[in-house]
């Protein structure tokens, strides 16, 4: 079998950041995950959450991976993964049931203007009542929270001028826009955060 990429960094922080959702998603039912990259987490919270219907969802580039790794799995609560460019027409109906929105290690790699399109298409298709999560680093008033967070901003920036490790404040005043209200930062390892934030419209 041919050796699936993986990412150590999805190893680490999987077992984190279910301890927090879980409790988070716990009368949820269906969930849109944005960036699913290796599949990872999709399977092992899949696993732990089976209550859930968990679905995946990137840029075509990456659906061989994420088809190959839940190939593997083949549980009830992953369906195929949806080819999705937050830019474009996110492929779901407006009527679609997603009471759940989950994102990891996504918003630096994103330009502001995806970031900006990622909230639009949260507030179009997050149901009432909905809960939204984000993982990842993030800086406050400007300033990062490690001097690790700082060198990887400047790596971020030599990769792609575009990227960039994003403000909390300016996170929350996008979420808030499209009718979120921010709920909890929790505190993760390596200098990472998981925000917290609820749909609040009727």
């Amino acid at each position: 079998m041919t050796q699936l990429p993986f990412s150590q960094a999805c190893d680490n922080n999987k077992d984190p950041i279910l301890q927090v959702i879980d409790t988070i998603f716990s009368t949820s039912t269906h969930l849109l995950e944005i960036g699913t990259g290796t599949a990872q987490h999709a399977v092992y919270f899949a696993e732990h959450l089976p209550h859930l219907i968990w679905q995946t969802s990137d840029q075509l580039q990456y659906l061989d991976v994420i088809n190959a790794r839940l190939a593997q799995y083949q549980r009830p609560n992953l369906p195929q993964p949806l080819t999705l460019d937050v830019t474009s027409v996110w492929p779901l109906p407006m009527a679609a049931h997603i009471d759940a929105i989950f994102t990891a290690n996504t918003l630096h790699i994103m330009s502001k203007v995806m970031v900006e399109a990622f909230f639009k298409g949260v507030g179009q298709h997050l149901q009432a009542k909905g809960q939204l999560c984000i993982y990842g680093p993030f800086k406050y008033a400007g300033k990062h929270t490690s001097q690790s967070n700082a060198r990887f901003d400047l790596s971020l920036a030599e990769q792609d001028p575009s990227r960039a490790i994003r403000d909390i404040e300016w996170i929350i005043q996008l979420a808030e826009i499209q009718g979120l209200t921010f709920v909890d930062d929790h505190d993760m390892p390596a200098n990472n955060r998981l925000l917290h934030f609820t749909n609040n419209i009727n």
